[in-house]
């Protein structure tokens, strides 16, 4: 039996909502992610360059909704610790740390010119509710990071498999 295309979808954004709330570093990626894409329209960046932005934040994201699965159907196989179980888990949590890497590797490629630096600051401090927003917005990041009690899934207590 299949759902209608309309139900996939929205059980795929209920898995992405799911993952935002109990996941501290998917919020962390989306924060990063938001501002990249945000600073990218200082640098007059080509559609092929945008291509690559979007895709290589595009693959960050993906690799932690797939690293959130593989914890989870782990943790359901194998509520207690078990040796396999966490290689599977630093597996998955490795392939995410690649993705990471190759994202910062991007971002030097396509965002170090140091002459738009200047630009950019400029376009902040000449206008103080700018950077009013920006402070504003940095903080309201760190708090959509890190509110407390998300680390939680389904109720129970997260653990990493690793001996804890």
């Amino acid at each position: 039996m299949s759902f209608p295309f309309h139900r996939s979808v929205l059980c795929a954004v209920r898995g992405i909502f799911r993952c935002m709330r109990h996941e501290r570093n998917l919020r962390i990626h989306t924060v990063a992610a938001g501002y990249v894409l945000f600073f990218s329209t200082f640098f007059e960046l080509s559609r092929a360059e945008y291509a690559v932005l979007f895709l290589t934040c595009g693959a960050v994201l993906s690799a932690e909704v797939f690293n959130t699965a593989a914890e989870r159907l782990c943790d359901f196989a194998s509520p207690g610790f078990d040796r396999r179980i966490g290689a599977v888990k630093d597996l998955a949590a490795g392939a995410v740390l690649l993705c990471a890497l190759a994202a910062v590797c991007v971002g030097a490629a396509l965002f170090w010119r140091p002459e738009r630096f200047p630009a950019v600051a400029a376009w902040f401090w000449e206008t103080p509710p700018r950077l009013v927003v920006l402070l504003l917005t940095a903080a309201a990041s760190v708090c959509f990071i890190i509110l407390p009690g998300r680390g939680e899934k389904d109720g129970r207590p997260h653990y990493h498999n690793k001996g804890e």
